[in-house]
């Protein structure tokens, strides 16, 4: 006989996973979660501890190359699958799921446009040896508008020279590679090419870590670049392709922000369903009241169509179809949805949601960071809006 439904409480997400393979894969990221994330969470957040070891694990799992071709050691497995790894891991814990979707990213440059002969020589140890990786886009002083950025690489007969400062970096100071946009010839988007920098490269360092709202087990530092010198055979793509393959890592990374986005939220619902069926009130559970049972409802529906949107963006991906715009959208809705669905588990919580005591204000203070990286949310306004009516008209 199968076990009875609770009246009340969380359920496990039902995954429809497209093949026996990924099944297992989940099955085995559900396992590390239980045994070597879970139980640290709480307690390694509030103490901002970075759990190197944990990626090092999922690194020999074959976690942190999911959706790179298994010829240089990835997983092969389509953005469909990879997507709902990060969000049961991001759900488990933010710093986890953020940390392996910005690896991804900084792996992007590489797989997709480098050299067959930089791709063997690099990308096995970036997919499965033990390495991190960081995407060193944004700058002090151009976040949203990438294309100002002031770092410069100058040749210097076969090698580049790099000088200047990256801000907002997830990994900075903990790296062990840096996927750095640097300016190599004109002002504007194309003058910029993209480099594989080594973490240990001389004359790179990392600031402190910025003191954060929230994800403070996750270090995010400015980078800076004191003369590092690289050969030329680490130019990733042509020169002064740099731009063009910065904007085609963030529209993948935009669904990671956004499956994400949903592990959280998943995580607040399932914290504010586990309490209200256990709080009694007036004799009865809080989940009785039918003012907090709709509050339920939205979250439930909200993260549900968070999910069916980066899901249906990723489908996009996987058939090689654009979508950019699917996923601005994704990361649109899906962060807004997670942080209203986090301040709103604060609030079923009461006065205990306002406590340390309980996840549920971790959580909202997670949810918001997305909102933010990858592209704000008004950023992801304006690019759904030029694929609707067009450019800006510039007078």
């Amino acid at each position: 006989m199968p076990d009875p439904i609770p009246a009340y409480g969380p359920r496990p997400v039902e995954r429809r996973l497209p093949t026996e393979e990924a099944r297992d894969l989940l099955g085995l990221v559900r396992e590390v979660i239980e045994r070597e994330v879970k139980p640290k969470a709480a307690v390694e957040e509030e103490a901002g501890h970075f759990p190197r070891d944990l990626f090092r694990l999922l690194s020999e799992s074959g976690l942190l190359g999911l959706p790179y071709s298994d010829e240089f050691g990835g997983g092969d497995q389509p953005y469909e699958v990879y997507l709902q790894v990060l969000e049961e891991l991001a759900a488990a814990r933010l710093t986890v799921g953020l940390g392996v979707s910005v690896h991804t990213l900084a792996c992007h440059a590489l797989a997709g446009f480098g050299s067959k002969e930089q791709r063997a020589e690099h990308l096995p140890a970036m997919l499965g040896g033990g390495l991190l990786g960081a995407y060193c886009l944004s700058e002090p002083a151009s976040g949203s508008d990438a294309a100002a950025m002031r770092t410069r690489a100058v040749r210097d007969g076969g090698d580049w020279v790099l000088d200047g400062t990256k801000a907002w970096i997830t990994h900075g100071g903990v790296a062990d590679f840096y996927t750095v946009l640097a300016r190599t010839g004109v002002e504007g988007p194309r003058g910029i090419s993209a480099f594989l920098v080594p973490g240990d490269a001389p004359g790179l360092s990392a600031a402190a870590p910025e003191r954060k709202m929230g994800m403070k087990g996750s270090p995010t530092a400015q980078v800076h670049l004191d003369g590092v010198r690289i050969p030329d055979s680490r130019r990733l793509g042509e020169e002064g392709q740099g731009f063009s393959i910065a904007l085609a890592a963030l529209d993948s990374g935009r669904l990671g922000i956004a499956a994400c986005a949903v592990g959280v939220a998943q995580a607040a619902l399932d914290e504010a369903l586990a309490f209200t069926a256990d709080r009694q009130q007036f004799g009865r559970p809080l989940a009785d009241f039918q003012g907090l049972r709709f509050m339920l409802a939205d979250m439930a529906t909200a993260i549900e169509a968070g999910r069916a949107l980066y899901l249906a963006a990723a489908r996009l991906r996987d058939a090689g179809l654009p979508f950019s715009k699917e996923a601005a959208m994704a990361k649109l809705f899906c962060t807004d949805a997670a942080m209203k669905v986090a301040t709103d588990a604060v609030q079923l919580l009461g006065g205990y949601g306002y406590t340390v005591d309980f996840p549920a204000e971790r959580y909202m203070r997670e949810a918001k960071v997305l909102q933010i990286v990858e592209g704000t949310n008004q950023i992801q306004r304006v690019v759904i809006a030029r694929q609707l009516a067009g450019p800006e008209t510039r007078r």
